[in-house]
């Protein structure tokens, strides 16, 4: 049984024979393109389940072909390039990456990636209530209990938790974080972002100090688990 479908938009004929191998002995059903114009086409001709996509492409730059892709593509694209500078990671998960590995890559990591990313477009697709180990967060209600009791928010925590868990298991990066909790104005204000965190990981987390929910992607900014 197939577990889904992946689009592989990358020049490099070895990565595109390397990946089509590595997937489709796991079980997933691979089509490829060399280059942006047939990879959007592709994209929308085929509806993949998630793509991989190269920032590199020999006729036009990976990060436009990633805001022209979700523009309407809704489901996940992970970046897989040599391209590993933290400013080139920030303004792919800003620009709307699902995730980010740079290459050289190892095989069994990019498939925990792909299926994690998978999960995702699966938990978007079903109920408003998200339950994550111990931790449950209800976006009807505006609710979040621990061990089925409820904690205390303010309403800027429970706005802060409530978009992490609306992008359960994504990287939401500093200034994603600021424009959405509080605007476009506040872009450059990073400390916001520490001090709330920190509030929430001592209502939300065992030890605050050895965080399970609330991860710190260093430079970038933070992943809920």
């Amino acid at each position: 049984m197939k577990q889904g479908e992946i689009l592989v938009i990358d020049d490099e004929p070895q990565i595109r024979k390397l990946l089509k191998i590595s997937l489709e002995s796991n079980n997933y059903k691979v089509i490829a393109a060399s280059t942006a114009t047939e990879g959007i086409n592709l994209a929308a001709n085929h509806a993949p389940d998630l793509i991989i996509l190269d920032l590199g492409l020999p006729d036009k730059d990976g990060h436009e072909v990633l805001v022209e892709l979700r523009q309407w593509f809704e489901r996940a694209i992970i970046i897989l390039s040599v391209q590993n500078a933290e400013m080139d990671i920030i303004k792919a998960l800003d620009n709307g990456a699902t995730d980010y590995l740079s290459k050289p890559f190892r095989t069994g990591e990019l498939l925990a990636r792909i299926r994690a990313s998978l999960r995702l477009n699966r938990s978007e697709e079903i109920t408003p209530a998200i339950k994550t180990g111990n931790l449950e967060i209800d976006l009807v209600f505006k609710t979040v209990k621990l061990n089925d009791e409820l904690v205390k928010l303010t309403s800027t925590e429970y706005n802060l938790m409530a978009l992490f868990a609306q992008n359960l298991g994504k990287v939401l990066t500093h200034q994603y974080l600021l424009k959405e909790i509080w605007g476009p104005g506040a872009a450059s204000e990073t400390q916001y972002i520490r001090v709330y965190v920190a509030q929430l990981r001592k209502k939300i987390e065992i030890d605050p100090n050895q965080p399970q929910h609330l991860i710190t992607i260093s430079g970038v900014g933070y992943r809920f688990l």
